[in-house]
């Protein structure tokens, strides 16, 4: 199950997310995030994380990247662009040109609010990631009933905006790996 951690501002959350055995983390280069960091900081994060774990550079368009994408592993965008190493996001499916590395179905647009997650999901190809609300308490009973191939968290794995928990966290991924929902 591909996990992976979003929103990281710091040096130490990266520590715990390997720690922990998540997939991937993310940062937010979009200014209008609570999670917001600055180019040279993102950069700084990504080469931090550069061979340990998979990073992704996080914005709504491809010109807030623009300056970091290049440090980065994959760029998740919320407007389609075509990118080599494009993670697309929408609430909506992606029309047949829209191809992309993953598909990231968030309804939630980064509010963290849930909310079910549509039956189409599971039909649609390649690596769909589901995000939007997810927690420790529902991710195995989403995992259980779409079965993607990925899962992304954010504000539930905090006690504050860009503050990551470590417990939070562990109980995060702990919740993806359940032996009854990974059959």
């Amino acid at each position: 199950m591909f996990v992976k951690v979003c929103g990281l501002t710091t040096q130490q959350q990266i520590d715990w997310a390997i720690e922990l055995g998540y997939s991937a983390i993310g940062v937010m280069v979009t200014r209008k995030s609570k999670r917001y960091r600055t180019p040279d900081q993102a950069r700084a994060l990504a080469d931090y994380a550069r061979g340990r774990i998979a990073t992704f550079a996080v914005a709504l368009e491809a010109d807030e990247v623009a300056e970091v994408a290049d440090a980065f592993d994959i760029v998740q965008l919320y407007q389609w662009t075509d990118l080599p190493n494009l993670a697309f996001c929408s609430a909506t499916p992606p029309e047949p040109e829209q191809t992309s590395e993953y598909f990231f179905y968030d309804a939630s647009a980064g509010s963290g609010v849930f909310e079910e997650f549509p039956d189409w999901v599971r039909a649609q190809p390649g690596r769909v990631v589901l995000a939007g609300g997810l927690d420790h308490d529902n991710v195995a009973a989403v995992i259980d009933r779409h079965h993607p191939y990925g899962v992304d968290v954010s504000s539930s794995v905090e006690s504050a905006p860009g503050v990551k928990s470590y417990d939070l966290m562990r109980r995060f991924k702990a919740a993806t790996e359940r032996p009854d929902v990974l059959q």
